[in-house]
């Protein structure tokens, strides 16, 4: 039973590792398609949402079965207790990515910003970096990092900040970017959110390894 116990919960850690990576991507392709202006893109950001939900659901079913069949305790019920909480993490960041996907399509056409859709270019780099980061650190329990990684996204505030702010200029100067620019600022703060849930598996992270629940970067948020 140990040795079943120790494969389910090595398929777990898989099957999360696997789902942080479609989060990732749909992060990703949802920012390149609303700077590209690409629907297609968006379209496909909003359909693979399915797949993220469904893994979501399927690692939640085997995270109540571990527990049922084989009740671990410390250690063993941290590991899964991560899981489940990481994994739901998860799935709001891929919900968001699909908020950054329906602003696609619902703006194609209106007048844009450039400099502005660069910023959110670099800002989406930041916060793909920071899963890609937060995934490692999870694989590793590498406490040090996962609060390395926290601290980073001080800078995903601040660019949201600077977009914000860029926007509220850009509609004052030209009424024409009204719409595009609300958008702007509402893609600015779905990353910014992102960048919250990456610091949550922080969190996680460090409970993994120490059993204690602490709070990351309180006071480090932006307003929207």
């Amino acid at each position: 039973m140990r040795k079943i116990f120790e494969e389910e919960l090595q398929d777990l850690h898989v099957l999360f590792s696997e789902m942080g990576k479609m989060v990732n991507e749909a992060i990703y392709i949802s920012v390149k398609g609303f700077v590209n202006h690409d629907k297609e893109l968006a379209a496909e950001v909003i359909a693979h949402d399915v797949a993220i939900n469904q893994r979501e659901a399927e690692i939640e079913k085997r995270c109540f079965e571990l527990i049922a069949l084989h009740q671990p305790v410390t250690g063993n019920l941290r590991r899964i207790v991560t899981i489940m909480k990481a994994c739901a993490d998860l799935e709001r960041m891929a919900d968001h990515a699909v908020s950054i996907a329906k602003s696609t399509i619902r703006v194609k056409g209106n007048k844009r910003n450039s400099d502005i859709e660069a910023a959110i270019a670099e800002q989406s780099e930041k916060v793909k970096v920071m899963v890609e980061e937060v995934l490692a650190a999870y694989i590793k329990t590498d406490i040090e990092k996962a609060k390395e990684v926290a601290l980073s996204d001080k800078l995903v505030d601040q660019d949201a900040e600077h977009i914000y702010g860029r926007a509220i200029e850009e509609m004052k100067l030209d009424p024409e970017l009204v719409l595009g620019a609300t958008d702007y600022i509402m893609v600015a703060g779905y990353l910014e959110r992102i960048g919250d849930y990456v610091t949550n598996i922080c969190e996680w992270i460090i409970y993994l390894g120490t059993g204690k629940i602490i709070e990351l970067n309180t006071n480090n948020k932006f307003e929207d």
